[in-house]
């Protein structure tokens, strides 16, 4: 018989450090891009990751609209949005959201990698992405997160 039973730990909110990063984009294949980012906006990375609490850190993505889409997905990938209406399916290629909107393409790839609950939405919120260099975020003195080599292959 044990003497001693250990609970296992569950991190509190309100006691949970949350850093800033930032992560510039330029270069980097889409995909796994956003797997990286919806890992630290969670909290996977740390050791005190409790599923059911925001245990994750912020984010801050520069230059997405310099990001890469591999294969053919530039020309082939479909974004789908309805508008509630009857025949209201709308449609729009991977190239022409890039161009248009920059930021809502990484958006859309993080968001399917949360939880599809308001603590997703809570942990979504944590993302602040610009298409250009610059964000005003300075104050919170955000770390530069490398993630992966931008030359070559990424693996």
């Amino acid at each position: 018989m044990l003497s001693k039973i250990s609970k296992t730990f569950m991190a509190k909110e309100d006691e949970v450090y949350k850093k800033w990063y930032v992560v510039d984009a330029e270069g980097l294949v889409l995909g796994r891009l956003a797997s990286e980012i919806a890992r630290r906006l969670r909290g996977k990375h740390k050791a005190i990751f409790t599923p059911h609490n925001d245990t994750g850190d912020f984010v801050v993505v520069v230059n997405a609209g310099k990001v890469r889409l591999t294969g053919r997905k530039l020309d082939q990938k479909v974004y789908y949005r309805h508008s509630g209406f009857v025949g209201g399916l709308k449609e729009t290629l991977a190239k022409t959201l890039l161009a248009r909107k920059p930021a809502q393409v990484l958006k859309l790839a993080v968001r399917g990698m949360l939880p599809k609950n308001s603590l997703g939405r809570r942990q979504l919120k944590k993302l602040k992405i610009y298409a250009g260099a610059e964000h005003p975020h300075q104050a919170q003195k955000p770390e530069t997160l490398e993630l992966f080599k931008k030359e070559g292959a990424l693996r």
